[in-house]
């Protein structure tokens, strides 16, 4: 009878490295900007051989984790990645710490509430909370992406965040040359209120920091009627201090944060 040798198991363990190895490489290869991928791209990322590769696109396949459309002989990501991607977001120590204020928020102004992360492209929503006493509610998708440079939440990102990890806002500045203004506003005030409206929804936002740093942005979304465009309105206040207090939560002294110059 044939024994497993200790160099079987070692053998067998290091493949299924590799395997994981490789998968993790085909999806980490999609991107906002190249959410498409050829056979012979993700060939070329793998640094394997076309069989491999295909033979690696199709467990994935298989998994939920790629499509393939026929059409146009392109690969992207499956819909099994948003389940896991929800479930990413939703066990984030942000989102537990700033449920009660983000409730206690929603209470005061009678507006939704939106908590949203930098994916290192945009900023992207993690929890919303709707006011429920009203006729009609506004919900904002968890997992919604947001425009960097014409949200109210981009813009506190923008104004905020190392420039290392914005390597974008020289593109952003050209294309939007009211947005430095803008940021130096955000800067000087704490929070952004001149975002523009959106299916007649408007939007202002304040930064969360941890320690000096920045990690999420809240904000308060409603109807261009219901939510002013004043950093002085009570609602504006409301949400700055909200912010403050989730922040001196996470161990920011109320110094002045780290800001992208």
């Amino acid at each position: 009878m044939a024994t497993r040798t200790a160099r079987d198991t070692t053998a067998e363990s290091s493949s299924s490295i590799q395997t994981v190895q490789r998968a993790a490489l085909i999806l980490d290869s999609f991107t906002v900007s190249r959410p498409h991928l050829s056979l012979n791209e993700i060939t070329a990322r793998l640094g394997a051989s076309k069989a491999t590769a295909h033979r690696y696109t199709k467990a994935l396949r298989a998994a939920n984790l790629l499509r393939y459309d026929d059409r146009t002989a392109l690969y992207s990501l499956g819909p099994q990645v948003l389940t896991l991607a929800a479930a990413a977001r939703a066990a984030l120590p942000i989102v537990s710490a700033a449920e009660p204020y983000m409730d206690r928020l929603v209470q005061t102004v009678g507006q939704t509430v939106v908590l949203s992360i930098w994916d290192g492209e945009s900023p992207t929503v993690v929890r919303s909370a709707d006011n429920t006493d009203h006729l009609i509610r506004i919900s904002v998708r968890v997992g919604s992406r947001l425009d960097p440079a014409t949200s109210a939440q981009g813009r506190v990102f923008l104004a905020y965040l190392p420039a290392d990890q914005v390597p974008m806002l020289g593109k952003l500045l050209r294309r939007h040359p009211e947005l430095r203004e803008e940021l130096d506003w955000i800067r000087e005030y704490g929070l952004s209120v001149n975002s523009p409206a959106q299916n007649g929804l408007h939007t202002i936002a304040a930064p969360v920091f941890e320690g000096d740093s920045i990690i999420a942005t809240m904000a308060i979304v409603g109807t261009s009627v219901d939510v002013p465009r004043k950093a002085d309105s009570p609602m504006a206040e409301a949400l700055l201090e909200t912010a403050r207090d989730l922040s001196q939560r996470l161990g920011n002294n109320g110094g002045p944060p780290g800001e992208n110059g």
